[in-house]
């Protein structure tokens, strides 16, 4: 099961997975993994109601926050048997269904301008603050597993400023769709 182990191997085995909410849905290009200990940029580090959160909820639990007063994000709760737990947040994806909601949603017409980011990402896909503390392992999300083994990236962690050199963003290698180049 995908959120049974350290954010990091949750993070790198969701690229290549498709992520579907209503009628849109898209392969996840990029993520990023933040641990509950000793991670300055994890919110479990300086907030306790992200503490809390991990306490109370299930692997597999959405955590959508909001970023810089702007863009909500969306991050997924993992839980290890050795007691790792963290989150990952779903940085981008290649769309592949519900194309023109998409473009509606975001104003845009280029393909790699709809998901690119993961402030766009839920934007594009109609994700919001009604989906903190849903279950990303059913209704009304579905991420469906890889078929192949895709040759992943892995680079530091952008868009933060602390615990920024760590080695925890995986990207798919040759996507058009990530926030950034490796």
């Amino acid at each position: 099961m995908f959120f049974l182990q350290h954010p990091t191997k949750t993070a790198e085995q969701l690229i290549g997975a498709k992520l579907s909410y209503g009628p849109t849905s898209g392969v996840i290009v990029e993520t990023e993994a933040y641990s509950e200990l000793n991670d300055e940029a994890c919110h479990t580090f300086f907030r306790k109601k992200a503490r809390d959160f991990v306490e109370t909820n299930k692997p597999g639990t959405a955590y959508i926050y909001l970023n810089y007063g702007v863009y909500w994000l969306a991050n997924i709760l993992t839980k290890a048997a050795d007691g790792e737990r963290g989150f990952v947040l779903i940085r981008a994806l290649e769309p592949v269904a519900g194309i023109e909601l998409m473009k509606e949603r975001r104003q845009k017409e280029k393909l790699t301008d709809l998901c690119s980011g993961p402030g766009k990402l839920t934007i594009a896909m109609g994700i919001g603050p009604q989906h903190h503390e849903l279950d990303f392992l059913g209704n009304p999300f579905v991420i469906t597993p890889r078929e192949q083994e895709p040759e992943i990236l892995t680079g530091p962690r952008i868009g933060i400023s602390k615990a920024k050199e760590l080695p925890w963003r995986y990207g798919l290698k040759g996507s058009k769709h990530l926030s950034q180049r490796f």
